[in-house]
């Protein structure tokens, strides 16, 4: 049998976890990304039990705990008097707990870490979208702008909250504006002059919050994200410069150690935070959507990236064996299986209220996308 090749559009962190599993799965694949090149960007990512289950199946876990920070907790406090909301432990207890680390890394690491398990030839750089066909025969024809064309059994569409092939198959839609906005950042842990701060912190203000903690082993790098009220401003590109004096005002009142690491960072980027609705299909024929393109999410639980990675362990189960006429029912079987959890995330990461007080969190961190049972083919 003729081994199955699938596009996969974007090399983002779910395009390129996909990518990895499927590669690991026998299947024939290849990546698109709009991009010239990879940059390492400003933002820590926060890596959760069950999306290291997936990265110990591509074989990057030793990888990702000699490049990111295993802290002791996510501490959530009050603003202002730094009272202990919840204390959600980490560390060993949690790994013995839920089978896996809580690590804290870099996003850019991440991404190197999930590049280096997919063939550097099979990764295309400069190839944008413009144009998507599935023809009679099943295959399905992608067109890019730089004037080069393609086919393949099956198309993975990983590219983002601005998916180009979600508006193709599905038309248009408006994004949520929440009315609020993010500020974030890295920056060498050296300009703190040697002030102590928490391992991970969420400050929990009336109307805003700050999330603070180090990316890497040696504590060299601190990140922070921010949400507070910003009706006006509806931009969302994550490099949008942010003026780090407007950012100090907005956070005045809180405790002195928000105020001494936002005195330290010398840059911030700026963008406004949308909601989207869970989406009601993810797939046609033999396209699908994959990650922020299908179940885009704030960022209030930091599980958008791990439904991405969670995403890529379960189609790539769906898709074993599967040729190009059983690649629909295999995309069916994805949607079915995924469908109910990323919905509950999304849901949940909108209410804005994950470990503000004691909170179970075993049905996130106990999840193992590579043995949760698939649905029934039956029932599809």
């Amino acid at each position: 049998m003729t081994k199955l090749s699938v596009a996969i559009v974007g090399a983002g962190m779910g395009g390129l976890a996909t990518a990895g599993a499927l590669h690991r799965a026998g299947v024939g694949v290849n990546v698109y990304e709009q991009a010239a090149r990879f940059a390492r960007l400003g933002a820590g990512i926060q890596i959760g039990c069950n999306a290291m289950k997936v990265l110990r199946g591509l074989g990057l876990e030793p990888l990702m705990r000699a490049s990111a920070f295993y802290p002791r907790s996510w501490n959530n406090r009050e603003y202002d008097t730094g009272e202990v909301r919840f204390d959600m432990i980490f560390g060993e207890a949690a790994e013995q707990r839920y089978g896996a680390p809580y690590l804290l890394g870099h996003r850019g690491d991440l991404h190197s870490a999930l590049a280096s398990v997919v063939p550097s030839e099979k990764i295309h750089l400069d190839h944008r979208v413009v144009g998507i066909d599935e023809r009679p025969d099943r295959s399905v024809t992608l067109r890019f702008a730089n004037g080069r064309s393609i086919e393949a059994d099956a198309v993975v569409a990983a590219d983002g909250v601005h998916s180009f092939v979600k508006e193709q198959l599905f038309g248009k839609d408006e994004p949520n504006f929440s009315g609020r906005i993010a500020y974030r950042t890295v920056f060498p842990a050296a300009l703190l002059n040697g002030y102590e701060i928490g391992d991970c912190t969420k400050w929990w203000g009336p109307d805003r919050h700050i999330v603070i903690y180090y990316v890497n082993p040696d504590r060299s790098e601190v990140y922070f994200v921010t949400s507070q009220p910003e009706p006006g401003f509806t931009v969302e590109s994550w490099s949008a410069t942010g003026d780090v004096g407007e950012l100090r005002k907005g956070f005045e009142d809180f405790h002195p150690e928000v105020r001494h690491v936002l005195a330290a960072c010398p840059s911030v980027h700026k963008w406004a935070l949308i909601d989207r609705n869970p989406q009601t299909h993810w797939s046609k024929g033999n396209i699908t959507l994959l990650g922020d393109a299908c179940h885009p999410m704030t960022p209030y639980m930091a599980q958008g990236a791990a439904m991405a990675i969670e995403d890529a362990a379960m189609l790539s189960r769906c898709l074993q064996g599967a040729d190009r006429y059983g690649v629909a029912a295999a995309f069916r079987r994805f949607e079915a299986t995924r469908k109910p959890r990323t919905s509950r995330v999304q849901l949940n990461s909108r209410t804005n209220t994950w470990l503000k007080e004691r909170t179970d969190p075993d049905w996130v961190y106990g999840y193992d996308a590579w043995n949760e049972p698939l649905a029934a083919l039956e029932a599809l």
